[in-house]
């Protein structure tokens, strides 16, 4: 599996809040777009405090935001 296990419903949020644009989460998070592009690819886990910020931002607890992906098994042993 590439990336991270931390999956996220950003784009859900983003859309379900006015369409929000990845630059203008960004710009309210104080981080750049191309660290919500990767957060929200689950390439990138963000650590604690900018979880609860991203979080805080959509009026959500981190759990509403982000779950636990299972790794794929690959079939071998």
């Amino acid at each position: 599996m590439s990336g991270t296990p931390i999956g996220n419903h950003l784009r859900r949020l983003r859309f379900d809040h006015g369409e929000m644009s990845q630059e203008a989460l960004a710009r309210s998070l104080g981080i750049t777009r191309q660290t919500v592009i990767a957060i929200e690819g689950g390439r990138y886990a963000p650590s604690l405090e900018l979880a609860m910020r991203i979080a805080r931002q959509f009026g959500l607890g981190v759990d509403d935001v982000f779950f636990w992906r299972e790794p794929q098994k690959t079939g071998r042993s």
